[in-house]
């Protein structure tokens, strides 16, 4: 529990996106720790926690940075002893290409992303998620079989199952470990993969991040 008395939260990929929204749909009940690369686009999200009489502590690092994120999760527990929620929403979209045209630098990328950083920060993570209710959110996007999304289909599913693994491990024991599929959504990884698309079809996140909170009752 966070300082004033709120519950604590830690979005890893919160500048954009799914994260972003999800960091402002949890106002005013949760303290957000809020990491990302982008410190410009953290600013951004603390001003608009604040607007909405929120609370954030911003943590720009590199989640593939194992000692990092290791000196984060010693801070969390030193200062405030555990986490109420994990919501893991970073995301690595290396170029579409055909299986046979991918380059090696873009697959070891999106793994060392999307599935190496998911396998170090599950253990630090998790002797955080103590309390009762703690849950941790993982965030499917399944491409497997779909034309030139191999090595982003790949590293994603790898990511995935690590979680439905966790999940099972911890069922009776907590933390309660829940897989969303989110719908689409206008966001940067969608435009690498489709650009041009029209995005006035597509869900928006804060809507997206409201109905993933509903599913955690």
């Amino acid at each position: 529990m966070a300082d004033d008395g709120k519950k604590l939260a830690l979005i890893t990929g919160a500048s954009r996106g799914l994260g972003a929204a999800l960091a402002e749909a949890l106002v005013p009940d949760y303290h957000v720790v809020a990491v990302a690369r982008t410190t410009g686009a953290l600013e951004d999200l603390d001003d608009r926690i604040q607007a909405r009489g929120g609370s954030a502590t911003l943590a720009p690092m590199d989640i593939t940075n194992a000692d990092a994120m290791a000196h984060l999760c010693r801070q969390i527990f030193d200062r405030w002893t555990g986490l109420d929620l994990w919501a893991h929403t970073a995301v690595h979209a290396p170029p579409l290409t055909p299986a046979d045209h991918v380059d090696g630098r873009d697959w070891d990328k999106a793994v060392q992303i999307n599935a190496t950083a998911t396998a170090r920060l599950i253990p630090l993570v998790s002797p955080l998620l103590r309390g009762s209710g703690a849950t941790a959110v993982f965030f499917d996007d399944p491409h497997l079989g779909e034309k030139f999304f191999g090595a982003y289909a790949a590293s994603k599913a790898a990511q995935i199952a690590l979680a439905r693994a966790w999940a099972a491990e911890t069922a009776r024991t907590g933390p309660r470990v829940h897989i969303a599929t989110p719908p689409p959504m206008p966001t940067a990884t969608r435009a690498r993969f489709f650009p041009g698309e029209d995005r006035r079809p597509l869900s928006d996140p804060r809507s997206a991040a409201q109905q993933i909170l509903s599913e955690l009752g």
